[in-house]
């Protein structure tokens, strides 16, 4: 538990919120004194539960179900936290979603699947988030180590975080003057049961352990960590990067 209270006040919203490092996101920050917005869309036993331990944690919260890949029901998703808080001061762009498949099997279906899950909704998220932030606010994106390293399978959702990142520099700078700050996390290997959905996780998994000096996977808390640190004061001088936490995975 953290002891004192750096987010008192604040209010945040994080897709795909209610499990793996989005869970994680999520009670952290309701730890941080945070009232929490959990987005999900499919599994609402999840997500019920997930508000259940931020409230336990004496945080306020609230769930949302949109499907962020559909941008038309965004404003739905954005209108509610107006109407219920009056304010946004913390966007976590966390949701992901993409199809395997090698770069010569990529076609439309694949493509604007991991583009509009991915890179599209963090982009009108943000630009509807940043509406809501009247006195400046944080922007969090998730990103991966797929972004600039080859991963097996993992060409569009690669492409698309690839996306994210450059679009947290542009951010970065156009939503200064409102005091807006943004920033990414690349995670590496996280021990989450989107990794264990990989067909080629056996050896994604084998090659992880070998390669990062400490000889696990990371855990969503590790991700979660940087994320939140991103959201307080303390961070304020990090601006328009990417910070990957991979416990050193990609310099070995």
């Amino acid at each position: 538990m953290i002891s004192n209270k750096p987010l008192d006040g604040k209010v945040a919203l994080v897709t795909g919120g209610s499990r793996g490092i989005g869970k994680a996101v999520s009670l952290r920050l309701a730890d941080m004194g945070a009232q929490v917005c959990v987005n999900f869309f499919k599994t609402r036993s999840a997500a019920e539960e997930t508000l259940q331990e931020v409230k336990e944690r004496g945080s306020d919260g609230t769930l949302i179900r949109c499907n962020v890949g559909n941008h038309k029901t965004l404003d739905r998703m954005f209108d509610t936290i107006k109407e219920k808080y009056g304010k946004l001061d913390i966007f976590i762009s966390n949701a992901a979603l993409g199809r395997v498949g090698d770069i010569h099997k990529v076609d439309d279906e694949m493509w604007n699947l991991a583009m509009d899950v991915n890179a599209k909704a963090f982009l009108y998220g943000a630009q509807k988030a940043a509406d809501l932030m009247m006195e400046g606010g944080n922007i969090v994106a998730l990103s991966s180590l797929g972004s600039h390293r080859y991963i097996p399978g993992y060409s569009s959702i690669g492409i698309s975080k690839a996306t994210i990142e450059c679009l947290v520099r542009y951010m970065a700078v156009e939503y200064h003057p409102k005091k807006i700050n943004c920033n990414a996390v690349s995670g590496g290997f996280i021990d989450t049961d989107a990794l264990k959905g990989l067909p080629n996780y056996e050896p994604i998994y084998k090659e992880a352990i070998k390669r990062t000096p400490s000889g696990r996977l990371g855990k969503p808390e590790d991700i979660a960590a940087v994320v939140c640190f991103l959201c307080t004061p303390d961070s304020r001088w990090v601006t328009g990067q990417t910070i990957i936490v991979d416990g050193g995975f990609s310099i070995v």
